[in-house]
């Protein structure tokens, strides 16, 4: 009889299934989390230049004279010679001769005319969204208007999987049907980095109840949407913080956060 118990309770322990639990069909997703990453470095804050300027004179006082400072003190010394009569000016040899001070005269002329960049474009002043020369210090992440149900939406580019597809391959045709041929990206991986699904409503689950939807990640290498396929669609370039304003769907927004960086 113990021996017998003890076969029983051997037995794995399997949890029964519903039937509409195992009948359930999900529709297959891809989309894509396009990045484009920041063109220039972070502004610095006060602490950090402070900081910044610590660290250059740390290595300012600590490194050794370059070749044109060496240059340089040999010609005054050598003109300090000349000056006491104790050496003789060759006048061919010092027609041709370049000294050191001539040559950072030339510096400091050449850097007067140089400017730099603005870090603030027009499109920002414009507020541009749609344009990617624009938030340069931040990455900012592509949003596309897409019908969901009866409403549009700003999303991620999403779209359904067809057969023989692997959801790479549906992640990449998705981005060239919605955005055209002239966005260049560059995707990270085969395998996905985030993931969210959702149920139809009631009266639409006739073949499947929701859809699972795979992201990818990816980063503009050129290009942007085109504006001119039809039908035109609404876009927008937006950092981080933008994005959460957008979804109009809570349980959206707090999947596409766990695998945004």
């Amino acid at each position: 009889m113990l021996r017998r118990l003890v076969q029983i309770s051997s037995k794995p322990l399997t949890r029964p299934q519903s039937a509409t639990a195992a009948k359930e069909k999900w529709d297959l997703y891809a989309g894509v989390l396009v990045e484009r990453l920041p063109v220039v470095s972070k502004s610095l804050n006060p602490l950090e230049q402070q900081f910044q300027e610590l660290l250059w004179r740390v290595e300012h006082e600590n490194s050794l004279k370059s070749n044109h400072e060496i240059k340089h003190e040999r010609d005054l010394a050598q003109a300090e010679l000349i000056k006491q009569g104790k050496a003789q000016v060759d006048m061919d040899d010092s027609a041709a001769k370049q000294t050191a001070q001539d040559l950072k005269d030339a510096y400091v002329e050449e850097f007067k005319k140089f400017q730099l960049a603005a870090r603030k474009t027009s499109d920002d002043a414009a507020n541009k969204t749609d344009s990617t020369d624009r938030c340069l210090e931040e990455t900012v992440f592509l949003l596309v208007e897409q019908k969901i149900g009866q409403q549009q939406h700003l999303l991620l580019p999403q779209g359904k999987r067809a057969d023989g597809e692997s959801m790479r391959q549906t992640a990449e045709r998705v981005l060239r049907e919605h955005c055209g041929q002239n966005l260049q990206v560059l995707f990270y991986g085969n395998a996905p980095a985030g993931f969210h699904k959702y149920k139809y409503p009631s009266n639409q689950r006739s073949e499947s109840v929701g859809a699972k939807i795979f992201f990818y990640r990816a980063s503009l290498r050129s290009g942007n949407v085109d504006s001119k396929q039809q039908p035109v669609i609404k876009y927008e370039w937006l950092p981080k913080e933008a994005l959460s304003g957008k979804f109009k769907n809570t349980a959206y927004a707090e999947s596409v956060n766990k695998f945004l960086l």
